[in-house]
């Protein structure tokens, strides 16, 4: 007997994928991260990247909108807009313009993240000292400004507390920039881009009654390796609250939390109206007193793990659900967007399963009635990713970086099928990756 079943999603569900200024562009010269890479911190270098400043995204906004999508989140180069600190960049402001106005153009909503992991070279030290609260406030009122006619969504800053940790706690290795490695300096500036959310946040709504408006926070599902054991238990509590509580607490409470303590925010309180969600996997954890470092933490995957090209991510689908089961905890009634769910594969053999299981975790909760409103797949095309730079391939669509040449995958066409169908059914997981099908449609 074949089974025949579908899961749908309510009317008016964004189906999209996201994208980031610096990996997408090309020659983004004039912040932080060109110089990072200039100086060798990455695995190779940004260049021209997908091209999209020279007008590619063109291309890859029709692949976008022939695949189905009807939303696409995509950010803003803050070193493009103002370039220096007295300067604006009006031609930079068109630019993302015509953008927008093509995502509109193809019948998607634009969601536009105005920080992305990126700064201008002559922000400096700002996120340490607090000047840079002041400085992207008055950012954000020029941008917002220029392309509130084509937007009403957005997102303040892309995964804060990973901007924060991996530029200040680099456990060995610098990843991010600046590279220092001062836990205390690291919630320090954690605590700073609070506070710059909650001035965009108000500012927005001074320039945009009907905007919407949230951040992107890097979510890391922890469970423990033993589950009859208090010290694993507590690892995944340490672990828990140093990586995924502390944006949300300041938020919810106008108070952050971490493992070194808590700094008052009062102005942060209450200021999201979606809960911006990025998910990609989930670790085990277990006590260990030869790991001072990570607080006796001893995170890994399951030896029995479905892992990536790189063994970067482990095909963890229960982590979405145990984390939007806590988004709907902590924010009761809050709408939830999935702004970035992906993994690295390179020959594609995994992606399918991988999308197929998550969205399906995705639909148990909005089968509880969990106000999900969206999903966002990281991502449109290979772009390069940071430290990594082009040894990860997350894209529906291949790049050939020497011809820009982009190469269809199949998942591009599974998602298709699933942004069409506003869904998943037990043909399309046939189709595309059968080995899933007694997980997602059991007997």
């Amino acid at each position: 007997m074949t089974i025949q079943a579908s899961y749908h999603f309510p009317r008016g569900f964004l189906w999209g994928t996201a994208t980031a200024a610096h990996q997408v562009e090309g020659n983004n010269t004039n912040n932080q991260w060109w110089e990072w890479e200039q100086d060798g911190y990455t695995d190779g270098k940004s260049g021209l990247a997908c091209d999209w400043w020279g007008g590619r995204w063109r291309e890859d906004f029709d692949r976008a909108a022939e695949g189905q999508q009807n939303a696409h989140r995509l950010s803003v180069e803050w070193s493009r807009i103002q370039p220096t600190p007295d300067t604006w960049d009006e031609d930079a402001l068109e630019h993302y313009r015509n953008m927008l106005r093509g995502l509109r153009e193809r019948g998607m909503t634009p969601m536009v993240t105005l920080h992305h992991f990126t700064d201008p070279l002559w922000l400096g030290d700002g996120w340490e000292t607090g000047a840079a609260v002041s400085a992207f406030e008055k950012f954000v009122r020029k941008t917002v400004e220029a392309l509130k006619e084509y937007c009403t969504l957005w997102c303040t800053i892309n995964e804060p507390n990973g901007y924060a940790l991996n530029g200040y706690v680099n456990r060995g290795v610098a990843m991010f920039p600046p590279g220092k490695n001062n836990t205390r300096l690291a919630f320090r500036v954690m605590a700073i881009m609070v506070r710059a959310h909650a001035a965009a946040y108000h500012a927005i709504h001074d320039i945009q009654k009907e905007a919407r408006v949230g951040y992107a926070l890097n979510y890391r599902s922890f469970v423990p390796y033993r589950t009859w054991s208090p010290l694993d238990k507590l690892s995944v509590k340490t672990a828990f609250n140093a990586l995924n509580i502390g944006f949300p607490s300041a938020l919810a409470t106008g108070v952050m939390h971490s493992p070194l303590g808590s700094i008052k925010v009062p102005e942060a309180k209450g200021t999201q109206d979606y809960f911006g969600f990025n998910y990609y996997t989930r670790d085990y954890v277990t006590f260990d007193l030869r790991k001072p470092k990570t607080l006796f933490a001893h995170n890994f995957f399951a030896k029995d793990a479905d892992l990536s090209d790189n063994k970067f991510i482990a095909n963890e689908p229960e982590g979405m659900f145990d984390g939007l089961k806590w988004i709907v905890r902590m924010f009761p009634n809050l709408p939830i967007l999935i702004t970035e769910n992906g993994i690295e594969d390179a020959d594609d053999h995994m992606r399918p399963r991988y999308l197929a299981q998550h969205i399906h975790q995705i639909w148990r909760a909005v089968n509880f009635n969990w106000p999900v409103k969206g999903y966002f797949h990281w991502s449109l095309v290979d772009n390069f990713e940071w430290e990594r730079g082009w040894t990860q391939r997350f894209g529906l669509w291949g790049l050939d970086i020497e011809t820009q040449k982009r190469i269809k995958r199949p998942s591009a066409d599974l998602y298709a099928e699933i942004c069409k169908e506003n869904g998943l059914t037990s043909e399309m997981v046939s189709k595309y990756c059968p080995e899933a099908f007694e997980k997602l449609f059991p007997v």
